[in-house]
């Protein structure tokens, strides 16, 4: 299929930010890596605002476009415990800095309805348990997203680093604290 204007530019603004930073996102610069003139980009994305606001959803439909290639459902068909499995293998595989920094700057609590990542992390991951709440399958599926956010936030930083092996392995400890039982009731 033939990637649309509109996605070649998206595609080549996440490339400048993941070698330049957010910053970088010029008309100029992404036209640029596009092979496109600053008005073929002023079609799509009349302001910048615009498209970093493109960019950001991009990264979330893109990201969870992931996730379902890799289960090979969406998370409506899947279980608890295959969504909870499925986030903890996208988060190992696919950490990119454009994806952390839209993340974190979509966290803005003046801006509730611009969070495009928190509905889609709900779908996928574990929640926080109850407050009060004792059961420690809640508690097992919570640490292991906190783990996989953290080897997620480790592999966007630092540029994905981590050898491969080892990375293979921490992905399987961290699967290995879903539990089935607490992911049966979810």
């Amino acid at each position: 299929m033939r990637t649309s204007k509109r996605e070649r530019i998206l595609d080549a603004a996440v490339s400048v930010i993941n070698r330049d930073g957010v910053r970088a996102v010029t008309f100029e610069s992404v036209a640029a890596e596009a092979q496109l003139t600053r008005g073929g980009l002023l079609y799509h994305f009349p302001s910048r605002e615009a498209l970093l606001r493109g960019i950001d959803e991009h990264l979330v439909q893109s990201w969870e476009a992931s996730m379902e290639a890799l289960l090979g459902k969406s998370a409506g068909e899947a279980t608890a415990l295959e969504r909870y499995q499925t986030f903890v293998r996208v988060s190992a595989q696919s950490a990119t800095r454009a994806e952390l920094m839209f993340m974190l700057d979509s966290v803005d609590p003046e801006f509730p309805s611009e969070r495009p990542w928190a509905p889609v992390v709900q779908r996928w991951a574990p929640s926080p348990p109850a407050a009060g709440s004792d059961d420690p399958a809640a508690l097992d599926n919570f640490v292991a997203r906190l783990a996989a956010d953290g080897l997620w936030i480790y592999e966007a930083m630092y540029e994905g680093q981590l050898d491969e092996n080892v990375r293979a392995q921490v992905t399987e400890r961290i699967g290995g604290l879903l539990s089935p039982e607490r992911s049966r009731k979810a």
